[in-house]
């Protein structure tokens, strides 16, 4: 009897190790199974037997296990390309390369997944073709010119249209650029020729401003110095007056202070004489001088 007992034990005790490893691994499934977390610039979109619940912020979260599992839906801006054939204004042949950022409503992410099934189902069935269509239909408005040398009217004409086309739906569309035009080989050389003329033109036109300027110049230096030449000739008239003026004042003066004192002209000669008595045919010693005055 014993040694039955002793036979039956090691098995007993290995079914016993067994159903406990079993059961640790299980727990351990289990508690894996409950925890998740959502990274950063996404919401986690919980489903429960593919029914989406409810969303949850990035960090660490709780679901039930081996029922719930969680879907990521990206938040941050994501960018879409399109490169497709259109016609311009006088309906040239033109092949764009078009491109639109947007972003996912993070509030409305479980609404956009519950419609659209996620990201890529809503670029593929509903961003995508309206932005197309956007972009087709606002090509044509525009001439090739206008095309190569002021992209930012295009480009603000799609973005009016897109914006329009989504603003029923949880995403934000914005800076939508032009990243290629391309245009057949012979308008581009015909473009680049015309260019060329302008400038040509520019240039001569900018050349004839300036001789224009020049010759402003030398006829304003010319007048100034005409000008100059008339100021002096004025001032030096004016100044020959006032010198005459001056001089006829002083002669009046001399002849009144003359008339009224008749020494003076004695006082004059006295201080003009040198001392020496005047050599004649009178003889030595002999002074003609001679007082031609009116006696008073």
């Amino acid at each position: 009897m014993n040694t039955d007992l002793l036979k039956t034990a090691p098995k007993f005790n290995k079914a016993k190790v067994i159903s406990s490893a079993v059961l640790g691994l299980l727990g351990l499934s289990v508690i894996f199974s409950s925890v998740y977390t959502v990274e950063e610039g996404h919401v986690g979109i919980v489903k429960r037997f593919g029914e989406a619940k409810y969303q949850e912020n990035p960090g660490l979260h709780f679901k039930l296990p081996f029922i719930d599992s969680v879907e990521p839906i990206e938040v941050r801006t994501r960018k879409n390309a399109e490169k497709m054939a259109s016609s311009t204004q006088e309906q040239m042949p033109v092949t764009v390369e078009v491109s639109v950022n947007w972003t996912a409503d993070k509030e409305a992410a479980l609404d956009l997944f519950r419609k659209y099934g996620g990201l890529t189902q809503f670029e593929q069935r509903i961003l995508d073709p309206r932005f197309r269509s956007a972009t087709k239909d606002t090509i044509p408005k525009y001439e090739a010119e206008q095309l190569i040398q002021d992209r930012a009217l295009a480009i603000q004409g799609i973005e009016q249209r897109l914006i329009e086309e989504m603003a029923g739906f949880p995403v934000v569309v914005d800076n939508i650029q032009i990243e290629n035009i391309e245009l057949p080989a012979k308008y581009i050389q015909s473009i680049e020729i015309k260019q060329t003329e302008k400038n040509l033109a520019a240039a001569e036109e900018h050349k004839l401003e300036r001789q224009r300027l020049e010759a402003l110049r030398e006829v304003n230096t010319a007048d100034a110095k005409a000008q100059g030449i008339i100021k002096v000739a004025e001032a030096e008239a004016k100044a020959i007056v006032l010198k005459g003026e001056a001089e006829a004042t002083a002669i009046e003066a001399k002849a009144k202070a003359l008339r009224d004192n008749p020494l003076i002209v004695s006082l004059t000669e006295a201080q003009n004489w040198d001392g020496k008595l005047p050599s004649t045919i009178m003889g030595e010693g002999s002074l003609p001088i001679l007082d031609m005055r009116a006696k008073q």
